[in-house]
C-alpha cells in the first residue's frame, strides 16, 4: 500500500511507512510510545521543511499525537483509518511474516482497537475519516486513498 501511494503520490507529497522506526529504543509502552510518536512528527517537520506534505502511513490517532508539544509543529494533521470487518482484519493480521509479531492475544487487541476506532472515529478531535477495505483490491483502496489526499491537501489529482 504506502509504496503504491509512494508512487502515485510522489509528485506532490512524501509518503512514509511508521514502522521502520519501529525500533527497540523508541518503544516506551508505559509512556504509550511517546518517544516514537515524537520522533515522527520531528522527522516529518523536517521533511515539510522543504515544502513537501507528508502521508505518513501506520497506526496512530488524535489522542496520541494531539497533546505532544512538537504537534505546533503543523498547522493541519489530517487522519483516515483503512478499516475492515473483524474477521477479514484477524485473517490478515494471521498471515503477515512471523516476524511481525501477530499472536492471538495481540490480533484480539487489535480487533477491540478497531472496534473503538469504528466507534469513536468521527468524535475525535480532529475525526477520524473511515475508508472500509473489506472487499476492495488494493489497487481500489490506492485510488481510494489517492483521492482522499488530493482532496484533503488540495492537490491535482494523483494517477
Amino acid at each position: 500500500m504506502c509504496r503504491e501511494l509512494a508512487a502515485r503520490l510522489s509528485e506532490h507529497v512524501v509518503v512514509l511507512e511508521q514502522d521502520v522506526l519501529w525500533v527497540e529504543w523508541l518503544r516506551d509502552p508505559a509512556e504509550e510510545h511517546r518517544a516514537f510518536r515524537s520522533t515522527w512528527l520531528r522527522v516529518i517537520s523536517m521533511i515539510q521543511q522543504n515544502g513537501r506534505p507528508v502521508v505518513l502511513c501506520g497506526t496512530v490517532v488524535p489522542p496520541e499525537f494531539e497533546p505532544l508539544p512538537e504537534r505546533v509543529l503543523f498547522s493541519d494533521v489530517h487522519y483516515l483509518a483503512l478499516m475492515c470487518e473483524p474477521g477479514v482484519l484477524a485473517e490478515r493480521l494471521r498471515r503477515r511474516p512471523a516476524w511481525r509479531g501477530w499472536s492471538e492475544p495481540r490480533i484480539a487487541e487489535t480487533l477491540e482497537y478497531a472496534q473503538w476506532l469504528r466507534e469513536e472515529g468521527a468524535a475525535l478531535s480532529p475525526p477520524v475519516g473511515l475508508l472500509d477495505t473489506t472487499d476492495v483490491p488494493v489497487s481500489e483502496t490506492v485510488d481510494a486513498v489517492c483521492a482522499w489526499v488530493t482532496k484533503t491537501l488540495g492537490l491535482v489529482e494523483a494517477r
